[in-house]
């Protein structure tokens, strides 16, 4: 009895112990007086930064209280100042096991702000509640204070933003994520992910020893930030490699925006007054060109950082904290002057968009009308967090919040997809991470399959046991975008050879050119994004080519769709022959319909800028229909389109036309698609 008392004994003595605020001095640690004297050398280290005010800095003083504390873990000051310096870090997380046990060794350590610094840690923990207990104790401790105005609003939004994460929490979306890998991903930070539209191509910043520079940032001794990229093959990222010296300086240079072609890189750089700005930089024979500043209406003054620009190329998007905004960084627009060959003056996304607090990078989908960025506003959770708005009817609509897990109590900033919509990237920093910030891929799975059961059970042949059928199962609606993602090489039709060609988007309705886009000279490769809701024509021209002519017609509920295709094209000479697949005529009629115009446009100049050539123009029908009614109707389709090019100036010695009727089809004609390719007019060089 004796001896078991001596043990409880003992075992309270020793949790007593472990619950004193013990001080770096002699008496407690006799046998231990080196490792004191080296621990106190930290202290002094890390009090020189902490007690310089900076919080900017007090990332560099973790390393100092951290050594400090492996020696003595039982101190409320270095539990305490490890835990605020925790706060100014990239992981805030681990501030809250310093700051609880600093609360428990000496409660009245800083008793004036501890509850505010025990409301951060629990915030950021997901630990709802507790935090907003601690918040509403923060301020008891103000209430009665003169001058406290903006520390009151302060708790408050914390307060806030701990009751957005507990409903957010309470529905997570149902997700993927997963590290890119040790070839993407390092000890060093790697963050501000951008993607060509068919994910061929990632480009990020990373603070790796091999900088173009090669020199540090004294404020957090990490290395100044490069521009790197990887390439998508077969799934497989290849190893990260730096830009370059063109775009890296010795500097901070950071991935700012990227086209969706992948052709078009926005760099941010820092400037001395304390600002940022935006350059541009193009993808010529497989080099990215030295960075050019943008024009006055996008960089001021102030600080311009990420940007994004549309899918035809006509507007701008990016981050501006210039004076006149609702507050802190908001999100600018700005219009391409094709006159002036340059930006014009920017305006505001507006009060919907943008809120009292910071907007941050900002990045629009290829699908034309889907706006993501992160905010510090509307219902964050904490920090920023990704949101996305829509563009309807002429108007964006109230951000909504991605949701959890994706956003979390910290910064989530820097969040791009991909063009199907159902995956995107995003730096994170997480438990199963290579270092610091890492990227990672995100697969939105949707709202969860339930199944639907047949009210009767059903028993398997010759097994005792009950099976419950799933006779039905909903359809799963999932995360995607309303486009065509078109993709592929332009080539000579004889030699196979890569060609450099122009791809003009046209929009048949108004027969406005939407965008222009050029293939790589030297693989022929392309990519063009195409929103749902137009009817489009695409023109691949080339020097001393025959143009090539594609129609996508989309409505509204059209679906993603990727297609790769080798476009082909014919030399201008005798024989050769092109569908014009954009010349339309109302059903079972010859009349040329508006939504030909730009089609006709670009036959006429061909014919123009060519006057040794003379061309048949012919109508084609598909079976269905008698013999004499396709050949009348094909005759005078074509016979339409010759009057069409006379009216505009062309000699009629020049041009003849003929109906083909049903004898020459191209496709099948047992289904819709193949009577569509065969109902067509076609141009064809005869001398």
């Amino acid at each position: 009895m004796k001896k078991v008392f001596s043990i409880v004994l003992a075992l309270i003595s020793l949790n007593v112990f472990a619950q004193r605020d013990i001080p770096f001095e002699k008496e407690f640690f006799e046998s231990k007086k080196d490792g004191l004297k080296i621990a106190k050398d930290h202290i002094k280290s890390g009090d020189k930064i902490f007690n310089g005010g900076n919080n900017s800095y007090f990332n560099l003083a973790v390393k100092h209280y951290q050594a400090a504390y492996d020696f003595n873990p039982d101190n409320a000051e270095i539990n305490y100042k490890l835990g605020v310096c925790y706060l100014y870090s990239p992981v805030k997380s681990k501030s809250l096991k310093h700051i609880e046990k600093s609360f428990q060794l000496r409660p009245d350590y800083d008793a004036y702000n501890i509850h505010f610094l025990l409301g951060r840690g629990y915030h950021l923990n997901g630990n709802w509640d507790k935090a907003t207990v601690e918040f509403e104790k923060q301020l008891e401790v103000l209430r009665g204070q003169n001058g406290q105005e903006a520390e009151f609003k302060k708790i408050r939004k914390f307060m806030e933003e701990a009751g957005h994460g507990k409903v957010l929490s309470q529905n997570p979306e149902r997700v993927w994520i997963d590290n890119l890998g040790p070839k993407v991903n390092s000890q060093s930070p790697e963050y501000a992910p951008l993607i060509s539209t068919d994910e061929s191509l990632l480009i990020i910043t990373a603070r790796r020893e091999n900088s173009v520079g090669g020199l540090t940032d004294d404020m957090d001794a990490l290395p100044f930030e490069d521009v790197y990229y990887s390439r998508n093959a077969g799934g497989e990222w290849s190893p990260l490699m730096n830009v370059g010296e063109l775009v890296n300086s010795s500097g901070h240079d950071a991935s700012s925006g990227l086209s969706p072609d992948g052709k078009t890189l926005f760099v941010f750089k820092g400037t001395l007054k304390g600002g940022g700005d935006i350059s541009v930089s193009n993808l010529q024979n497989g080099t990215w060109t030295k960075p050019k500043l943008l024009n006055k209406n996008i960089n001021t003054d102030a600080h311009e950082s990420a940007a994004a620009l549309s899918f035809d190329g006509n507007f701008l998007y990016f981050i501006s904290e210039r004076e006149g905004g609702m507050g802190g960084k908001d999100i600018y627009v700005a219009r391409w002057d094709q006159k002036k060959g340059d930006w014009s003056v920017a305006e505001n996304l507006g009060a919907v968009v943008n809120s009292p607090y910071d907007e941050d990078g900002v990045y629009i989908h290829p699908d034309g009308k889907t706006l993501y960025f992160s905010s510090k506003g509307h219902n964050s959770m904490g920090g920023n967090d990704i949101f996305y708005s829509e563009f309807i009817d002429g108007k964006w609509s109230k951000p909504v919040n991605i949701g959890y897990p994706i956003n979390t109590p910290d910064d989530d900033v820097f969040f791009v997809v991909a063009a199907d919509g159902r995956t995107a990237y995003y730096s994170s920093i997480r438990d199963e991470g290579y270092g610091e910030k890492d990227i990672y891929r995100i697969t939105f799975l949707g709202p969860e399959k339930q199944p639907v059961l047949n009210v009767e059970d059903q028993l398997m042949a010759g097994s005792p046991n009950k099976q419950i059928e799933i006779a039905l199962q909903p359809q799963v609606k999932i995360r995607t975008s309303k486009m065509i993602l078109l993709k592929g090489i332009v080539v000579d039709d004889e030699t196979d050879q890569p060609v450099s060609a122009t791809l003009d988007l046209i929009d048949n309705k108004t027969s406005g050119v939407l965008a222009t886009f050029n293939s790589d000279p030297t693989t022929g490769s392309y990519l063009v994004s195409l929103p749902a809701g137009r009817n489009y024509a695409l023109h691949v021209n080339a020097d001393k080519y025959l143009f090539n002519s594609m129609n996508f017609d989309l409505p509204d509920t059209a679906v993603y769709k990727e297609y790769y295709k080798i476009i082909r094209l014919k030399r201008i000479k005798i024989g050769e022959s092109i569908v014009l697949r954009n010349i339309f005529f109302d059903y079972n009629a010859f009349s040329i319909r508006s939504e030909s115009e730009a089609e006709l446009a670009r036959l006429t100049q061909l014919i123009v800028e060519n006057p040794q050539i003379k061309v048949e123009i012919s109508g084609h029908t598909d079976n269905v229909g008698g013999d004499e009614y396709n050949q009348k109707l094909s005759e005078n389709r074509a016979k339409a389109v010759v009057e069409y090019l006379a009216g505009k100036g062309i000699s009629r010695d020049r041009l003849i036309y003929t109906g083909y009727g049903k004898q020459q089809p191209i496709a099948t004609n047992d289904s819709p698609e193949g009577r569509q390719e065969n109902r067509r007019t076609e141009f064809k060089i005869i001398e």
